[in-house]
């Protein structure tokens, strides 16, 4: 028996914004397109690669990155388990007054298409190792 560990999302309202639209194990689908490595989704663009980092070697770079983009939220997916960053690399977004939220990436696929229906601006920062 396969058994196929995947999420088709609903569709949101969203003119011509990026969104996920599904997530499975080592993927997730922004606008029907699969991706399987770092990444950074917002409204109008994406960021492939934004890191060659594993969660473990996440540097100040970085959260650096992430504190320039136009978001008042960032979304951290840190793969299948909740995991926090050290606190140091957090001081970019402090310095930027940006919000982060830390979840897995398919919670983190599920929040942002809620508050990007809701007309927030919100990044999502996925780290898939």
């Amino acid at each position: 028996m396969v058994h196929r560990n995947f999420m088709k999302l609903q569709p949101v309202q969203t003119a011509g914004e990026n969104i996920f639209t599904a997530y499975g194990e080592g993927y997730v689908s922004i606008n029907a397109v699969r991706y399987n490595s770092n990444l950074i989704i917002l409204p109008e663009r994406l960021i492939p690669n934004w890191t060659q980092a594993t969660f473990d070697t996440l540097g100040i770079a970085d959260f650096e990155l992430l504190a320039t983009l136009d978001t008042e939220i960032i979304l951290l997916g840190t793969g299948k388990q909740l995991r926090f960053p050290r606190p140091q690399l957090l001081q970019p977004l402090i310095e930027a007054h940006k919000g982060l939220e830390v979840m897995s990436i398919h919670a983190a696929c599920r929040t942002y298409n809620v508050l990007i229906s809701e007309g927030r601006k919100v990044a999502a920062a996925l780290i898939f190792s």
